[in-house]
């Protein structure tokens, strides 16, 4: 799976920075507030491209528990990436699926921290 998590993480990259560069160069109509909305975003998505490459480098040490982090890391951001877009660029809320994504990026930074404390690979 290394390869695998180091393929998402730069791919996730990939898309924030296209994110920022749209909301540079793109979104100067949208209000205030939107514009912060999707800034968020962006930010949110270009931290967990970072955490994801992480878990590529540590997963042949940190184990199951890392590739765990890795898939929460991977759904989080994806879904509450899409749910704050979708709330600032087009005024769609999509209920829970923001909440539970953060929820799901927490709960990787508290895999990937047990992957640390735990593995017997990791010592």
């Amino acid at each position: 799976m290394q390869r695998t998590w180091v393929a998402i993480g730069a791919l996730t990259g990939l898309g924030a920075v296209a994110m920022a560069a749209l909301a540079a160069h793109g979104l100067s109509g949208l209000e205030p507030a939107a514009l912060a909305m999707v800034r968020s975003g962006i930010e949110m998505q270009a931290w967990h491209a970072l955490a994801l490459l992480a878990v590529g480098l540590w997963v042949p040490r940190g184990g199951k528990l890392a590739d765990a982090a890795g898939a929460a890391f991977t759904a989080g951001t994806a879904m509450f990436c899409v749910g704050v877009y979708a709330a600032g660029l087009a005024g769609v809320r999509l209920g829970m699926v923001a909440p539970v994504g953060g929820s799901l990026l927490m709960l990787g930074w508290g895999l990937l921290a047990a992957s640390a404390l735990l593995s017997p690979r990791a010592r």
